[in-house]
């Protein structure tokens, strides 16, 4: 009698889906679950590497909402300095599923942050998007008036949103310790001081991840209620971590529980779909190729090999410019490079290695 394996498509033997395969095209690994056109507005969202999936969809000609435009004679180089074009509107990176649900209670004022203006050297920053005024503003008033303009024109964007392009990057994150508010980065280090008596690690748990996503979800389809989402986990490792283990040992943790988190989303929702960037880049078939001499940034090859299968996959043309992505995917001093393709905070914590 045949066993339940007698008779699978190739893919689903390791032998021929891997062994036997180029270790340098992705195969089949992307079925989407619902269609993305070039009509469908789509919001970008996550850690930094989620600012290549919207340059490539905008490469592509997809309609990638952006509520927070510059006129096309600025240079990418400069907009994305101060936090235009990374995303769908300028709140710059946003590393745990935390973060986006407070982001979005903020939009639609159901929530204020504390501790939200950080100083440094007289000059004043948002707590909540650091980095996108590199040099800081005049003064604490200044910054939150900035800050209540983007969160009108951020609800926006969640509101006109069809599908939901949301890059998971961490489980770890530090917070305000009497009212939960949750940072994109630690303080101290792009502005702001650290007080243990203030300020507290957190590290995400599965099941706190979860909820946080079905809150979201549910908040959004509140007020939009055809919105789907696309799940992805960046495959960028930690640069540092403050949770007492080994980097890579944390770095392992981390991706697994995101990865965990996106494959029950897909299992239980019709409307959540997964596509696997991760899995592209870190495959054992590349053997490492898709990371450079650091073993943590992404080369340009690896972006473009995973950009590659979601056009692909979606009908759609791949534009010439994803091969000329960027070399990295984080610098160590990103945000004093204007030439600089995609921002990421926690690069920075490498100033602090001893």
């Amino acid at each position: 009698m045949p066993n339940p394996y007698t008779d699978l498509s190739p893919n689903a033997y390791w032998r021929t889906a891997v062994a036997e395969t180029d270790p340098m095209t992705p195969g089949d690994l992307y079925q989407p679950k619902f269609e993305i056109t070039p009509e469908t507005a789509i919001l970008t969202v996550g850690s930094c590497f989620a600012q290549h999936v919207g340059k490539a969809l905008r490469g592509a000609e997809f309609n990638v909402i952006d509520t927070e435009s510059l006129p096309d004679a600025v240079s990418d180089s400069v907009a994305q300095r101060f936090g235009y074009r990374m995303y769908s509107a300028r709140y710059g990176n946003v590393y745990t599923m935390r973060q986006l649900l407070q982001l979005l209670r903020e939009a639609r004022g159901k929530f204020t942050p504390e501790d939200a203006v950080w100083e440094k050297d007289g000059r004043f920053f948002d707590a909540m998007r650091p980095a996108v005024e590199p040099e800081g503003l005049d003064t604490a008033d200044l910054v939150n008036s900035h800050r209540t303009s983007h969160l009108l024109l951020t609800r926006r964007a969640f509101f006109k949103a069809d599908v939901v392009v949301l890059t998971l990057g961490l489980t770890e994150a530090w917070m305000h310790r009497a009212s939960e508010t949750v940072y994109p980065t630690a303080p101290g280090v792009i502005a702001g001081a650290y007080d243990p008596d203030i300020h507290v690690f957190k590290k995400f748990r599965y099941d706190e991840i979860i909820k946080d996503f079905l809150t979201f979800r549910k908040m959004l389809q509140q007020r939009n209620p055809a919105v789907k989402f696309l799940l992805t986990v960046s495959p960028v490792p930690l640069t540092a971590t403050a949770s007492g283990q080994h980097v890579e040992v944390a770095t392992a943790h981390s991706k697994a529980v995101l990865r965990a988190v996106c494959g029950a989303l897909y299992d239980d929702y019709d409307d959540v779909d997964y596509f696997p960037s991760y899995e592209a880049i870190t495959s054992a078939k590349s053997g490492g190729a898709y990371f450079t001499e650091n073993r943590r940034s992404v080369t340009k090859e690896g972006v473009a090999k995973a950009m590659r299968m979601f056009l692909s996959a979606h009908g759609a043309p791949v534009p010439d410019d994803t091969d000329d992505a960027p070399a990295k995917l984080s610098i160590p001093n990103a945000y004093a490079k204007a030439e600089a393709d995609a921002q990421c905070e926690d690069v920075l914590l490498e100033a602090f290695s001893k």
